[in-house]
């Protein structure tokens, strides 16, 4: 075992998205991590201890030793660096690029706005019956771009025919619009296809939410 791999940590929240795309990347990258679950739902992430790691209460956190590094974008880009095995980024310039703007349009353009504060302000400030078409609405929009933007590029994969950094940000979101808010995915054959490959890949299935220690047994 390399040294720092006994002392990763991972503040996680099974349904979490974001924890999911950086549970396939330690998967990947064969990394054995300590699973520290933050009970988004109980507001365990408002906690003084949780907040000393992340001051605005996101999941997950990723402790390497005296490292504490949050936000998933941060994480993967740390361990892309730090535990180069399995490289998730394209050496190729252009491709590289394609990965990043990929990987952006999941987490800023549709994830954050389906997340569990956005949803509840909504259900709050304007109405319990506006959350879906309101999440159904920026999901689908993010999805077109993204169809558009791998027409030319994919292969197997989202960039080609190695797993990158933008299949690791695809799979959670892709599984949220179906199984989270109903999302036709007939409307997008290419992700339909990608995530058909992402089920073929016990990393990924091994990230899903419902096989997280903190999952709900029910």
């Amino acid at each position: 075992m390399a040294e720092g791999e006994n002392k990763l940590k991972l503040y996680s929240y099974w349904r979490s998205s974001c924890s999911f795309r950086i549970r396939i990347a330690l998967n990947l990258k064969g990394l054995e991590y300590q699973y520290i679950p933050v009970n988004l739902l109980k507001g365990e992430q408002f906690s003084p201890e949780f907040q000393k790691l992340n001051p605005i209460g996101y999941v997950p956190v990723l402790v390497d030793g005296d490292m504490i590094i949050s936000d998933s974008f941060a994480i993967f880009m740390y361990l892309e660096e730090k535990y180069p095995q399995h490289p998730l980024l394209p050496s190729d310039l252009a491709k590289k690029a394609l990965n990043f703007q990929a990987a952006n349009i999941v987490s800023s353009s549709i994830q954050p706005l389906q997340n569990l504060a956005v949803l509840k302000y909504i259900e709050e400030k304007v109405s319990p019956d506006e959350k879906i078409p309101w999440t159904k609405f920026h999901i689908e929009k993010g999805f077109e771009a993204l169809e558009k933007l791998f027409k030319d590029h994919a292969g197997k994969y989202a960039t080609g025919d190695e797993v990158s950094m933008a299949d690791l940000f695809l799979a959670p979101q892709i599984l949220a619009g179906i199984e989270r808010f109903n999302v036709d995915m007939a409307k997008f054959p290419l992700l339909s296809r990608l995530n058909e490959a992402y089920s073929e890949l016990p990393e990924f299935q091994n990230a899903k939410p419902e096989n997280q220690p903190d999952a709900p047994s029910a």
